[in-house]
C-alpha cells in the first residue's frame, strides 16, 4: 500500500513539474514578444513622419466666393443706408402732407367764405344795376306829372286772389317788386317790360322749387330760395302781388299724395323753416297815410298758437341759421294773409304725417292685444313659444314703422319740435289705445295678456331711449 501511494505521488509531482515547465516556457515566450514589440515601437518612434502635401489647384473658384461675398456685404450695406434715407425723408413727406393737409382744409374754409361773399356782391350788384337802369330810364321818358294825365288809374276789385281787396278810393298801381311803384307813371312800355319780368322771375321761381331741391348743411334750399327771392323782390311790403298765391297753389298741389311720408316730411321741412324765417322777418306795418286793413286773425288751435312761437328755444335749435338772411321788413297785408295761410299748411303736412303713422300702427296695437285671445288653450299649451314670438313680431313692426318714420325726419331736417310733438301725440295713441282696449274688453284684462303687453312696452321703452339718444346727438352736432 505505502509503494503504491508513493508511486501514485511520484507521479503527480512528474506532473506537476511537467505542467510548470510548460507554464515558465510559455512566459519566457510571451516575455520575448513583448521585447520585441517594445523594441520595434522604438524604433518605428525613432524614425520621424512624412507628410505629404497635397496642392491645392482650383483658387480662382475660392477668389470668385471671396469677391461675391465682398460685393454682398457691400450691397447689404448700402442698402441699409438706404433704408435709413427713405424712413428719413417718408417722416419729413408726412409731416409736409399733414402740414399741407392743414393748409388745404384753411384754405378750402376761406373760398367757401369768398364764395359767400361774392354771391352776397353779386347779389348787391344786381340790385344795384337794375336800380340804375330803372333810373336811368325813367329819367330819359317823359316827366311823371305830364304822363299821368293820359294814364288811367285802376280801382281794385272786390274778393279777388291773396292781397285784393275792396278799396273805396283810387290808388297807385303796384306790381309785383314795389321798387318799381315810383314809376308806376311813367313809360307804358317800360312798366309792361316790368311787370312781364317780374312774372317771368315768379314762374322761374315756382318751376325751381317744385322740384326736391334736398338740403345745404342740415337747411332747405327750396325755402331760403323762396324767402330770399321775396325779400330781393321786396314782395313783403308790397300792397297787392300774386306770388303768395302761386307759392300756396304749389304748396297744395305738391302734397296732394297724401301717402308719401318722404315728401310730405320735405314740405313739412320747407314750409316750416320758411315760417321761423317770416316769423323773424315780418312786423306789421303802421305807416301813416296807408288805408286801414284787417290783420289776419291769430290762430286759436295748439299748432298754430305753437307756430306763432317759433322764436322759441326749441324751434331755434333747428338747422337754420337764419341770422345771416333774416331782414325785418314792414310787412303789408298779403304778406301777413301769406303768413296765415302757411301755418295752416304747416298744421295739415304735420296732420297727415302723423294720421298716416297711426292708420300704420292702428291694425299692429290691435293684433298685439288680439293675439293670446285669438289663441285656443291647446295651441297656447303646445306652441307657447311661437304665440310669444308672434307676439314679439307685432311689436317689432311697431318699432319698425317707428324706425322708418325717424329716419324720414331726420333725413328731411325736420325741426326737432315738430319731431318731438308727432312722436309724443303717437305714443299717446298707443297708450289710449291699449288702455282702452283693457277696460272695454274684460277678456284682455288677463295675466297672460298683461305679460305680452308689458314685454312690448318694454321694447317700446328701450326704442325710445335710443332714439333720443340720436335725436339730441343730431341736434347738438
Amino acid at each position: 500500500m505505502r509503494a503504491d501511494l508513493e508511486e501514485s505521488k511520484s507521479q503527480e509531482n512528474a506532473k506537476l513539474q511537467a505542467a510548470l515547465q510548460e507554464v515558465q516556457q510559455q512566459y519566457k515566450e510571451t516575455k520575448d514578444t513583448l521585447v520585441k514589440e517594445r523594441e520595434a515601437a522604438k524604433k518605428v518612434a525613432k524614425i520621424a513622419p512624412v507628410i505629404k502635401e497635397v496642392p491645392v489647384i482650383d483658387t480662382e473658384l475660392m477668389n470668385k466666393l471671396r469677391d461675391e461675398n465682398d460685393k454682398l456685404k457691400t450691397l447689404v450695406s448700402s442698402l441699409e443706408k438706404k433704408i435709413d434715407d427713405t424712413e428719413k425723408k417718408y417722416d419729413e413727406t408726412n409731416k409736409i402732407s399733414e402740414e399741407r393737409l392743414k393748409k388745404a382744409m384753411d384754405a378750402e374754409s376761406k373760398i367757401d367764405d369768398l364764395n359767400m361773399a361774392m354771391l352776397r356782391l353779386q347779389e348787391k350788384i344786381s340790385n344795384m344795376e337794375t336800380d340804375e337802369k330803372v333810373q336811368r330810364q325813367a329819367l330819359l321818358s317823359t316827366p311823371v306829372r305830364s304822363m299821368s294825365e293820359h294814364l288811367s288809374i285802376p280801382i281794385v276789385p272786390k274778393n279777388l286772389e291773396n292781397g285784393y281787396h275792396e278799396a273805396e278810393e283810387p290808388k297807385e298801381p303796384q306790381s309785383a317788386p314795389p321798387a318799381l311803384k315810383d314809376y308806376g307813371n311813367g313809360d307804358p312800355k317800360l312798366r309792361k317790360s316790368s311787370a312781364e319780368k317780374q312774372q317771368e322771375n315768379v314762374d322761374a321761381l315756382i318751376d325751381c322749387v317744385a322740384k326736391n331741391l334736398g338740403y345745404c348743411e342740415g337747411k332747405p334750399v327750396a325755402a331760403f330760395t323762396i324767402y330770399k327771392c321775396l325779400l330781393h323782390w321786396k314782395s313783403f311790403e308790397a300792397e297787392k302781388t300774386s306770388v303768395f298765391d302761386r307759392l300756396i297753389q304749389l304748396i297744395g298741389s305738391a302734397i296732394e299724395n297724401e301717402e308719401d311720408n318722404d315728401n310730405l316730411a320735405y314740405w313739412l321741412s320747407n314750409t316750416s323753416s320758411l315760417l321761423f324765417l317770416l316769423q323773424r322777418s315780418l312786423k306789421a306795418a303802421g305807416a301813416p297815410g296807408t288805408v286801414s286793413r284787417k290783420k289776419p286773425p291769430q290762430p286759436t288751435s295748439l299748432f298754430g298758437r305753437m307756430a306763432q312761437g317759433l322764436r322759441s328755444a326749441s324751434f331755434a335749435n333747428m338747422h337754420v341759421e337764419a341770422t345771416d338772411v333774416v331782414r325785418q321788413v314792414e310787412a303789408k297785408y298779403p304778406a301777413l294773409l301769406f303768413k296765415q295761410q302757411l301755418t295752416a299748411y304747416v298744421e295739415k303736412i304735420y296732420g297727415i304725417i302723423r294720421d298716416n303713422i297711426k292708420k300704420e300702427l292702428s291694425s299692429l296695437i290691435s293684433l298685439c292685444i288680439q293675439a293670446p285671445r285669438t289663441m285656443k288653450a291647446s295651441m297656447l299649451r303646445i306652441s307657447g313659444r311661437s304665440s310669444g314670438q308672434t307676439q314679439s313680431n307685432h311689436w317689432q313692426k311697431i318699432i319698425e314703422n317707428l324706425d322708418i318714420l325717424l329716419k324720414i325726419l331726420q333725413d328731411n331736417h325736420v325741426p326737432p319740435v315738430l319731431a318731438q310733438k308727432i312722436f309724443t301725440q303717437i305714443f299717446s295713441y298707443i297708450n289710449v289705445q291699449l288702455f282702452n282696449s283693457l277696460l272695454l274688453r274684460r277678456e284682455c284684462c288677463s295675466f297672460s295678456n298683461g305679460e305680452y303687453v308689458k314685454a312690448g312696452l318694454a321694447e317700446l321703452e328701450l326704442w325710445c331711449a335710443k332714439a333720443t339718444s340720436e335725436v339730441c346727438s343730431i341736434i347738438m352736432g
